[in-house]
């Protein structure tokens, strides 16, 4: 679904993507982890095609994002850290609006999105303001446009973010949902326990690099921590890549 090779971005003298390449599988939840600063953000935002990389390349199901990023945006969605939802529309045009900027019909998005609005148990508040929401309740809303036009990626930037139990139970669901379907979602979080139940693969970032990718126990087994958390194993990845790229500065810096 999801092909980067040898991706970097800089800007003035700060690389904050420094030659990533990995690839996301059809039907896959794929965790991108890592400490603040780490290049998270940018790098979904150069997948999302919303900000241009220095160089590398990047495919969405096979469209190259320089050579077609309309085909490429047409497949995708993108849930940010802080969303942006228009409040003096209610819940309904919300969906209609997003429904008209993806060319859906109406008929389509009337159907369709009642069912979503259902499934994020916001049906009741079909035809309320967005401005009377609560935090959980925006972000729940934020999910149903964003499965509106019926994505083959989803990329979701801290998926939990005021969330109750509740709700986050219904989005780890959803998520579930959408690769059992045969999309992939593209996930980053600080939350750990998220991450472990719902990832098939993880990366691990540090300084714009990848310090570690695949399965908790392929993660487990490159930290030497059989049977830890994988809040646990972050740690001691992290530490590790800060640790060797502080060595490789100093030798850099040596006489």
């Amino acid at each position: 679904m999801i092909v980067v090779e040898d991706l970097r971005k800089r800007y003035g003298r700060f690389d904050a993507v420094q030659g990533l390449s990995f690839e996301v599988q059809h039907g896959e939840v794929f965790g991108f982890l890592g400490p603040n600063g780490a290049g998270k953000s940018t790098t979904m935002r150069i997948i999302a095609g919303l900000i241009q990389p220095t160089s590398g390349t990047v495919r969405v199901d096979g469209h190259d994002l320089a050579r077609d990023p309309i085909a490429a945006k047409a497949i995708t969605s993108f849930i940010p850290d802080r969303p942006f939802l228009y409040e003096k529309l209610s819940a309904f045009e919300m969906l209609e609006l997003v429904g008209g900027l993806h060319q859906i019909p109406r008929s389509v998005v009337a159907s369709r999105g009642a069912a979503l609005l259902e499934r994020f148990e916001l049906s009741a508040w079909a035809d309320s303001l967005v401005e009377s929401f609560s935090h959980g309740m925006k972000q729940r809303l934020v999910f149903a446009t964003a499965l509106l036009p019926e994505p083959r990626l989803l990329i979701v930037d801290e998926p939990m973010v005021g969330l109750d139990p509740s709700g986050a139970r219904l989005v780890k669901a959803v998520l579930r949902e959408q690769c059992d379907a045969g999309s992939s979602v593209f996930l980053s979080t600080h939350t750990m326990d998220v991450a472990q139940e719902v990832c098939d693969r993880i990366a691990i970032l540090s300084r714009g690099k990848i310090a570690a990718l695949g399965t908790m126990d392929q993660l487990r087994t490159e930290a030497d921590q059989p049977g830890s958390s994988l809040e646990q194993v972050f740690l001691r990845l992290t530490e590790q890549a800060r640790a060797s790229a502080l060595a490789a500065e100093t030798r850099d810096e040596a006489p």
